[in-house]
């Protein structure tokens, strides 16, 4: 079976919406990218789906571009917060089933989520999370947040522990940690029942509390 795709607006073609915006056409996704300044836009128009030039302020010209056709709106504008705010709303009043909004600051997060964003994006701080945790733990490699002091880090493993089995790992005896399984290479290899034999440069996907994931990261 073919996979679904959806369509995307991304409204706001700066560093950050153009970017999203690349990688949702790489993903095989219907994608219109908007924006009022006509350079930004001519700079993504060979890129992307679509692109177009209005003013998202206002209602009028976002339905008459077919915006309320879309399946999940992106709305990516920059310091302007009063023209995020006001394309929030447009974008809503048109009924478009999903949409994620980038803020600046903590009170037009605020102000966003109350007028129904479904999710509201701080960059800078997310990324800035995802930085200190990589730097705090050289070991992890990657890492998702699954909220409650959960998360899934990717983890190479040192060429120390090569052709050891995986319960050298000590994981749920000295660590409070599941291993979800591993990649080598590009495959990925379920540890259930008759795990592989480790290699180094293998990268572990764990789950666990923060806390057992830097201590089994430290002791690794």
């Amino acid at each position: 079976m073919a996979k679904e795709t959806r369509s995307f607006a991304v409204i706001g073609l700066g560093a950050f919406g153009s970017t999203v915006a690349a990688e949702l056409v790489r993903f095989g996704n219907h994608v219109i990218g908007i924006d009022l300044d006509e350079r930004l836009a001519a700079n993504m128009a060979s890129v992307l789906s679509s692109t177009a030039i209005l003013d998202t302020t206002d209602e009028a010209a976002l339905r008459e571009a077919g915006i309320d056709r879309y399946d999940v709106a992106l709305i990516a504008i920059g310091h302007d917060i009063e023209a995020s705010i006001l394309t929030t709303m447009n974008v809503k009043m048109l009924g478009i089933p999903t949409i994620w909004v980038k803020a600046t600051n903590r009170t037009h997060h605020r102000i966003l989520a109350k007028l129904g964003a479904d999710r509201v994006i701080l960059p800078e701080q997310e990324m800035g999370r995802h930085t200190a945790q990589m730097l705090n733990n050289p070991a992890v490699q990657d890492y998702v947040s699954l909220g409650n002091g959960y998360s899934v880090v990717n983890v190479v493993l040192p060429e120390r522990l090569d052709g050891q089995d995986i319960e050298a790992l000590g994981l749920g005896t000295d660590h409070d940690v599941r291993l979800l399984g591993l990649m080598r290479g590009t495959e990925f290899h379920v540890c259930d029942g008759a795990a592989p034999v480790l290699k180094g440069g293998d990268k572990l996907i764990l789950l666990g509390k923060r806390t057992e994931l830097r201590q089994f990261g430290d002791d690794l």
